[in-house]
């Protein structure tokens, strides 16, 4: 560019300084005529100053002339490629200095044109999420060129599995600006079972400037950002080993370990409730030496060897049942041999925290022949219970341990005549009947069965 003549005062330059435009990260030159028209020999300083001072530099920046000569100098521009060097039109000043005549120092002023480039650096974090239906990413843009730009961001997919979501969507940002955006990815169903599913996608960005949509530079393109969601399932796999396991263990007990209980259980029930195997020379219910028929098995005298004295020759006869205090009764039974089979029932009810005891009292004249006793506790009552023959104790028992206890004897316990069977509670704690409401006391039943035999006077 050839500057047009300037005139000028004696002792002061000559000067012109065309426009320029320069590119950030680019050079671009204006020059400059210094000429002196003074009758001396002048030297003169020539300085940027401005806004482009920094960037910017005059050369050669010391030129000396005679009187009536000139000298073009160069005005070098060099702009960093930074958002600190904003597009558009800056003003651009060279200070010119006289040595001699320093009073003659001059600004010459001109306008350089800065071009716009565009760069957008965006960065995704985490690149890798992994959940059962949704990750969340971040999003961190900065604008690095030297306009305002509206980013929008593009995300792609192979299939359509995923659906996307950025707040906020189109950030708008100056020059060196900052900003987060929120990236959200979400599938469309959950994996219940197997191994988890990955889903790669990329995310690309897309900037405009204040009014109208610019290309980006060539330098400026930026790859797609790549990044993945791991899609988890629900139920991981070593729960269906669990449940597997499981199953198999179900089947077991109801194929082979239940039916064996069940008919252990029949077995051990059937035992139970077998009749007790009859002793030596005891025949339909009667005892050994009972007579039959017409005396058959009569001993000499014609008296059955078990028989009372003056009684006939039948083995058996039908006796009247006995009652006893405190709660307590006596069956009738059939005699068998001087004796029949009899039973009492002792039904004692305590109250909480005392003890107390029920008794059955042999009859005066007979032996009790005790084979069988049956204990309930239908309550579930907690505390203790002692069972005692006259003066022998022959049990103690925790009434928490059971609901029904049964003893049996083959050899008869034999209790004489005003003798008792006693049942002593101390009564700790009350159960719950099948009523649903806890008792107000405990309640215990003792049935005491066995052979009841006259005594011979």
């Amino acid at each position: 560019m050839t500057p047009s003549a300037a005139s000028s005062s004696p002792g002061a330059p000559g000067l012109d300084i065309p426009e320029a435009t320069v590119a950030p990260g680019g050079t671009a030159t204006t020059s400059l005529t210094v000429r002196n028209d003074s009758d001396i020999v002048e030297a003169y300083t020539l300085e940027v100053v401005g806004d482009c001072a920094a960037w910017a530099t005059v050369d050669p920046p010391r030129v000396s002339l005679y009187p009536g000569t000139s000298e073009t100098v160069t005005v070098r521009l060099e702009p960093p490629r930074s958002p600190e060097v904003r597009a558009g039109e800056m003003p651009l000043g060279v200070r010119v200095l006289p040595a001699e005549h320093p009073e003659a120092v001059r600004v010459l002023e001109t306008t350089v044109h800065v071009e716009e480039f565009h760069e957008l650096r965006t960065e995704l974090a985490p690149r890798r999420r992994r959940g059962w239906l949704r990750g969340r990413y971040r999003l961190a843009v900065r604008n690095q060129g030297n306009t305002p730009v509206q980013v929008g961001f593009t995300p792609g997919q192979a299939g359509e599995e995923l659906a996307f979501a950025f707040s906020p969507a189109e950030p708008k940002l100056e020059p060196g600006e900052s900003a987060e955006v929120g990236l959200r990815v979400r599938t469309g169903k959950p994996v219940w079972f197997g191994a988890p599913v990955v889903w790669p996608f990329t995310v690309d960005t897309a900037e405009s400037g204040d009014e109208e949509e610019t290309q980006p530079d060539a330098s400026a393109v930026r790859a797609p950002l790549d990044a993945e969601f791991v899609q988890i399932p629900v139920f991981p796999k070593w729960l269906l080993a669990v449940l597997a396991v499981l199953i198999a263990l179900l089947l077991a007990w109801f194929t082979l370990v239940r039916p064996a209980v069940r008919s252990a259980a029949k077995e051990a029930a059937t035992e139970a409730v077998q009749p007790r195997p009859t002793l030596p020379g005891e025949q339909a219910g009667q005892s050994p030496g009972a007579g039959s028929g017409a005396g058959s098995g009569a001993q000499p005298g014609g008296q059955g060897s078990g028989a009372p004295s003056g009684a006939g020759g039948e083995g058996t006869s039908t006796g009247a049942g006995a009652s006893a205090g405190d709660g307590t009764s006596i069956g009738g039974g059939t005699s068998t041999g001087g004796g029949q089979q009899s039973s009492a029932t002792i039904d004692l009810q305590t109250s909480g925290g005392e003890t107390k005891a029920g008794t059955y009292r042999v009859p005066e004249g007979s032996v009790f022949g005790v084979t069988d006793i049956v204990v309930a506790n239908f309550q579930g009552d907690e505390g203790v219970l002692t069972i005692s023959f006259g003066d022998r104790k022959i049990t103690t028992i925790a009434l928490e341990t059971f609901r029904n206890q049964d003893y049996h004897w083959v050899t008869p316990i034999k209790i004489p005549e005003n003798d008792t069977v006693t049942v002593e509670v101390t009564c700790d704690k009350p159960g719950t009947p099948a009523t649903g409401r806890r008792a107000q006391g405990c309640h215990e039943v003792l049935n005491v069965s066995g052979v009841l035999s006259r005594t011979q006077r």
